[in-house]
């Protein structure tokens, strides 16, 4: 794996964004890009919203000092662009989901069709061969982008939580790449962790950092949605595949399982789908009594879970349709504790009860 790493791109990623982190607070104060607490956001103080935009800049500045990133960069960087630009507005004015959505899907549409990076196959899912896509790749590449954007911006609900999951994910697809045999390709995510690493030192208040509280913001949740997608499509199909479709859909699995269960329970209860609540994992976690470094310790530690899985089902070759209908079956019962998780809860403190008492 060394022997792949380019030492000055990385540090050129590290460098830029640690000196933008230190240097975009009275930026953010001045332009208004600051999250203050809320009914939904519990943080204390006024706290910058410029850690998205930083990452990103680090990104395009360690771009000119290295030839191994994406193929079709200049596209990548352009999407890159419009979605920080997006979730900027959004974090300044608070957009509308609508208006949101629409600009979304303008964005996939550049990585879909200009740069041509989308879903021609998704493997043999259902146990009868190859399912390819056709014409149809490029609707169900803008509905995967807009998706994964999403799943990514829903996530970051705690410190560190979008970043933290961000870098195993990442790094998930770093050894996959390394066990296919691709580790010429290997830069293009380890960039982002670079970029990554000062970020989440600063949000999570790491000793040597304190005191230059910042976030993401919907700018950089939806910049590293749009990166992991973006990466993930890059290496499943043509070419450069290094893993199987279904194998990239279970790195990015709680992300996308913990959006999907709430978008079903919204829609349960006729609420709009893209409202925002109190109900995320993170949410639950915290209400159930775990402090926010133990909600981020557990998510992070179920998401790796479902990385690994999807590493060794690769690692393994195991059929294609037994992971996916595994995926499914997941997918059903989360959805299910989740739509119950207040009835689970309250019964385990019961039986704690009865345990401690007997």
């Amino acid at each position: 794996m060394l022997a792949y790493l380019e030492f000055i791109p990385l540090l050129t990623a590290f460098v830029v964004a640690l000196l933008l982190l230190l240097v975009m607070t009275p930026v953010a104060h001045q332009l208004g890009l600051v999250d203050q607490p809320n009914y939904r956001k519990q943080h204390e103080g006024i706290v910058p919203l410029t850690g998205g935009f930083a990452i990103f800049v680090a990104v395009v500045a360690a771009s000119f000092v290295t030839d191994v990133w994406l193929d079709n960069y200049p596209l990548f960087f352009t999407a890159s662009a419009f979605i920080v630009l997006l979730g900027m507005l959004d974090d300044r004015f608070q957009l509308s989901a609508k208006g949101r959505l629409i600009c979304q899907f303008g964005v996939s549409a550049i990585m879909a069709w200009s740069a041509q990076n989308y879903i021609t196959h998704v493997g043999n899912l259902f146990g009868f061969g190859d399912a390819n896509m056709g014409a149809f790749g490029y609707l169900f590449t803008l509905i995967c982008v807009v998706g994964v954007i999403n799943a990514f911006n829903m996530i970051d609900g705690i410190d560190g939580l979008a970043g933290g999951m961000s870098l195993m994910i990442l790094s998930a697809l770093v050894v996959l790449l390394v066990l296919s045999g691709n580790g010429g390709a290997i830069m293009a995510p380890m960039i982002i962790i670079a970029a990554l690493v000062p970020f989440l030192a600063f949000n999570l208040s790491i000793k040597g950092f304190k005191g230059n509280k910042i976030f993401m913001g919907d700018s950089g949740s939806m910049f590293i949605g749009l990166t992991i997608v973006w990466l993930l499509v890059e290496f499943t199909q043509g070419e450069r595949s290094a893993m199987r479709p279904i194998t990239a859909v279970w790195l990015i699995g709680l992300p996308l399982m913990d959006m999907a269960a709430i978008m079903f329970r919204r829609a349960r209860k006729g609420q709009s789908m893209l409202q925002p609540d109190r109900q995320h994992l993170h949410n639950i976690f915290m209400r159930a009594g775990c402090s926010s470094t133990q909600a981020l310790i557990a998510i992070i530690l179920l998401g790796s879970c479902y990385a690994l899985i999807g590493i060794l089902g690769e690692a393994f070759n195991v059929p294609e349709y037994i992971m996916f209908y595994g995926f499914l079956a997941l997918l059903v019962v989360y959805s299910w504790v989740l739509t119950h998780i207040w009835i689970i809860l309250r019964t385990l403190k019961r039986v704690k009860r009865r345990f401690i008492t007997a």
